[in-house]
């Protein structure tokens, strides 16, 4: 049975690097729900063209560890980011996947915060090949110029739980704009952001059970980068081993800007433990009812 687990979980993998005309969620279920979403302080953004993905709570063989929010360049002009989201349904805490498009979907009614207020996306917006950032929202800093400053009509959910049904989640069902969003042309998380979440995995420091739901780092400038604490004050810089990936995507005018991951890419593998079971299934972005209840972490003001 854990041989097959690994499997699904090796296809999840695979299957995380195609593009795909629906939200296909390959998860974890997970009998424990997952921390609430933390309270930190988003880093200046440091390339302009780079875009704000939140951190969140993933699964790893020790329990949920914190993935923190990073900028990093997207995968095509005019795509946006829709942030992964667990929900619950028949006994068991689903993960749903997040994904590049369009247009931002369903993300469970999540407060992620940083534009992401459960609804929407209030970060900032394409126009004409170029990204303009919500300089009320994002924190850009002072040289951008593609700036505006737009303060949400709707503000963000009153709720910091992590996951969407059941009791201690939110109640939330997609609209109908948000169901059309999840059937458009999407693009799967890149290799820098598996490559992230691996990074992530792999130190004590991000295990809920280590930090009660404060994680040491909870944001970081790019992939690899200068890391950030819940209060936002700086820490070391972080240099990965290995050959470095490279990647570029048009903005401005279809220039071309270079990135760099720092270390090398590679798809994530994880293995299954305390209690949680791979499981492979379809994404409708669906709230799901039940029983549930949030554990630990802070609350979620990040802005």
């Amino acid at each position: 049975m854990k041989r097959f687990a690994v499997l699904l979980i090796a296809a999840s993998s695979l299957l995380g690097a195609m593009n795909t005309s629906a939200q296909v969620a390959v998860g974890v279920s997970v009998d424990i729900a997952p921390p609430a979403i933390p309270v930190y302080v988003q880093p200046p953004c440091p390339v302009e063209g780079y875009f704000w993905t939140p951190g969140y709570w993933a699964w790893g063989p020790d329990g949920y560890y914190w993935v923190p929010g990073v900028w990093l360049a997207p995968p095509r002009i005019g795509f946006l980011w829709t942030p992964g989201y667990w929900g619950w349904g028949e006994g068991h805490y689903f993960w749903h996947g997040g994904y590049w498009g369009p247009h931002v979907g369903f993300y469970g009614g999540v407060n992620y915060g940083f534009g992401y207020g459960g609804r929407g996306f209030y970060g900032g917006r394409w126009e004409g090949g170029a990204f303009r950032y919500n300089a009320a929202v994002w924190h850009v800093g002072g040289g951008f110029h593609n700036t505006y400053n737009e303060r949400p009509a709707v503000g963000p959910g009153a709720s910091h739980a992590s996951y969407a049904g059941g009791p201690g989640g939110i109640e939330a069902r997609a609209t109908p704009e948000e169901e059309s969003a999840m059937r458009e042309n999407h693009v799967q998380p890149s290799s820098q952001q598996v490559s992230h979440e691996h990074s992530a995995s792999m130190s004590h420091n991000q295990l809920a059970s280590v930090n009660h739901g404060n994680p040491s780092t909870a944001a970081r400038s790019t992939v690899g980068g200068q890391r950030y604490n819940s209060s936002g004050h700086t820490m070391s810089v972080a240099h990965n081993a290995g050959a470095a990936h490279n990647g570029s995507v048009a903005h401005n005018g279809g220039q071309q800007m270079q990135h760099n991951s720092g270390g090398a890419s590679h798809q994530q593998m994880q293995h299954n433990g305390g209690g949680a079971h791979q499981q492979m299934h379809s994404g409708g972005g669906r709230s799901m009812g039940g029983g549930g209840h949030g554990g630990g972490g802070g609350h979620h003001g990040g802005r």
